[in-house]
């Protein structure tokens, strides 16, 4: 391997490369920085360290430190920091000043901003004009490599959706994104499902240990088949009675698409409890499920709280999740209930069905729709045990 002199870049005796802050760096926040075999992607990856070292050290952006000390999170920090003109940093800051940005569901612009995190290090500062074929694909290999085939997958598909915005902008050309020549594999889609008997050990598990409000997530999660994101922004006034059973209904925060759902009387009775524990009276706009602080539930706060609470019903290595798992234990059961799938689509406001789109069109969600899922849910769950 070549011997190519990169400051702050040593490779240990297993040949993977390391960027080393020394302890001046260290003091404003920088740390070791793992990048794979000594070869170009670890280059890559210590010249863009050093690169976002040299914009602390002139000023250009913060220190790693002052953003934890003062809190800041990753967003607002970019707020902080200045791209040099006609970079692609500069181009997605102005991408962020219009109405389109404005009008991105909230799960999509979490999802730019997680691509942007693995992009920036690397292609930030860079003019995109001046990216090449071998760049992009030594920085997706690298990313694959540290953190995972997953990352590595959304990094691209944010570039390639980035590409076009820039272009846009008169940052380039819309049909030269290098991008398109690198093959963008992605991760196995997720197989795990829960039973319900499991749903109703994790709901009992996070009484027990106080987190209530969690307890009724689940609950609520596990009937509705509703995503986490949305059951932790339901408001007060979109409970709604159906007369024989709590019915709720939102819209999904990814796509806008109505759904709803029917609560059981074991969930009801949850969520009964835990609103008579929380103490208050809701207001229409309040959020209805919080954590111990009081709060209501962020993404991070209720994955945090299901991860101890799954460790200390199933254990360490569990890892069977709140998300994708509820909801796709939950079509497994209808399926297997004989639900049609264009009414199991709809209830879960996706795209299950091939022609749902139309369906969603014409159909609106409805009491009749949710009330057949549910109950053969209840019919494919007899199957199952």
């Amino acid at each position: 391997m070549s011997k190519r002199t990169i400051r702050h870049y040593s490779v240990r005796r297993n040949g993977r490369g390391f960027w080393e802050p020394t302890k001046k760096m260290r003091a404003l926040g920088f740390g070791n920085v793992p990048c794979g075999l000594d070869g170009p992607a670890a280059w890559a990856i210590a010249e863009n360290w050093n690169q976002r070292w040299d914009a602390t050290r002139t000023g250009a952006a913060p220190a790693p430190a002052m953003v934890a000390a003062n809190n800041l999170s990753f967003e607002q920090s970019e707020e902080l920091t200045v791209y040099p003109p006609r970079s692609l940093g500069e181009a997605f800051r102005r991408y962020r000043q219009t109405n389109e940005w404005g009008r991105k569901a909230p799960r999509t612009r979490e999802d730019w901003w997680r691509g942007w995190k693995r992009i920036k290090p690397v292609f930030g500062d860079c003019d995109p004009r001046t990216v090449r074929l071998d760049d992009l694909s030594a920085w997706r290999k690298a990313v694959e490599e540290t953190v995972s085939l997953r990352e590595a997958h959304r990094g691209l598909k944010i570039w390639r959706a980035m590409w076009k915005v820039a272009a846009a902008l008169g940052y380039c050309s819309r049909e030269n994104d290098p991008s398109l020549a690198v093959r963008n594999s992605a991760a196995k889609g997720r197989s795990q499902t829960w039973s319900e008997g499991e749903a109703a050990r994790l709901a009992k598990r996070a009484w027990r240990m106080g987190f209530y409000g969690l307890a009724a997530v689940i609950g609520v999660a596990w009937d509705t088949q509703m995503s986490p994101g949305d059951v932790r922004n339901l408001r007060a006034s979109q409970m709604a009675s159906g007369g024989h059973g709590q019915l709720c209904f939102t819209e999904r925060g990814k796509t806008g698409v109505p759904v709803g759902g029917v609560l059981s009387a074991r969930s009801m009775r949850l969520l009964a409890a835990y609103l008579e524990k929380l103490g208050t009276e809701l207001t229409r706009d309040a959020y209805i499920f919080r954590n111990r602080s009081g709060q209501p539930y962020s993404k991070d706060t209720l994955g945090d709280d299901f991860r101890t609470v799954r460790a200390a019903e199933f254990g360490s290595l569990e890892r069977r999740m709140l998300g994708h798992d509820f909801r796709r234990s939950g079509a497994v059961e209808a399926i297997t209930g004989e639900a049609k799938p264009a009414a199991l689509a709809h209830a879960m406001g996706n795209t299950l069905d091939a022609s749902n789109a139309l369906f969603e069109t014409y159909v609106p969600v409805n009491v009749a729709t949710i009330r057949d899922v549910f109950e053969a849910r209840k019919r494919g769950r007899r199957v199952l045990r």
